[in-house]
């Protein structure tokens, strides 16, 4: 049951879904123009770092912005939970708990970006070979702890649980079309596949679909939330 005061968060946490697609693919976009992301991602410190500072301030503010983008998945895991709590309430609670793990594991992976790398390049640029060396290890070290494992492994993980959680409770309800039940769980496949693309390369293609199926599915599944009504 959704009461008239909980509507305002349901409606909340569904436009912030939207919102989160749409700053997604704005600043995907731009670094992919300006930095050759995501590719740039499986070459070494020393092509990577001068690239990083050549950035500026503004490819600075960017990535900022681009690390603090998963926390609008804090309040969308809140919104889908109250409007899911009467037909499947233990799988909403836990799929917010996922939601909130996704948001902060996949803020701290690119916070790495404006922050410690950013340290880093300027370091590199006036190291010697040696200190540059041990630079490097550091600049590695930092994108399999806090790139693969945190942010996208644990942090796409838990997202597409909270996909997979929210699809079946929506299934379980009167209120919400099978097909959106469905697509959420298309979704979250595709998500745990493309989640291996840092161990095989078979799943490429699969990750470049995921590229276009996540904010997709954060538009079409934060509309749906947006336009939750009264049910007491």
């Amino acid at each position: 049951m959704i009461r008239r005061e909980e509507v305002a968060a349901v409606r909340a946490g569904g436009w912030a879904l939207v919102l989160a697609a749409v700053l997604f693919m704005a600043v995907f976009s731009y670094l992919a123009a300006t930095f050759d992301y995501p590719d740039v991602l499986d070459r070494p410190a020393g092509d990577v770092l001068p690239r990083l500072l050549a950035l500026g301030t503004t490819g600075r503010a960017v990535w900022s912005l681009y690390a603090l983008i998963p926390l609008l998945l804090v309040p969308a895991g809140t919104g889908a939970a109250l409007a899911l709590r009467g037909s499947a309430p233990g799988a909403a609670r836990v799929g917010a708990a996922f939601a909130t793990v996704s948001a902060f594991s996949m803020m701290l992976g690119l916070l790495r970006w404006p922050s410690i790398h950013w340290e880093l390049g300027r370091a590199y640029a006036t190291a010697s070979p040696t200190e540059r060396a041990a630079l490097a290890a550091v600049f590695t070290g930092l994108n399999s702890y806090l790139g693969n494992f945190i942010g996208e492994f644990v942090g796409e993980l838990a997202l597409n649980l909270f996909f997979l959680l929210t699809a079946f409770g929506m299934l379980r309800s009167a209120r919400h079309p099978r097909w959106l039940a469905i697509g959420g769980a298309l979704a979250s496949l595709i998500g745990f596949a493309a989640m291996f693309r840092n161990v095989t390369p078979t799943v490429a293609v699969v990750a470049d679909a995921n590229n276009v199926v996540l904010p997709l599915w954060l538009v079409i599944l934060g509309i749906a939330l947006a336009r939750e009504r009264t049910h007491e």
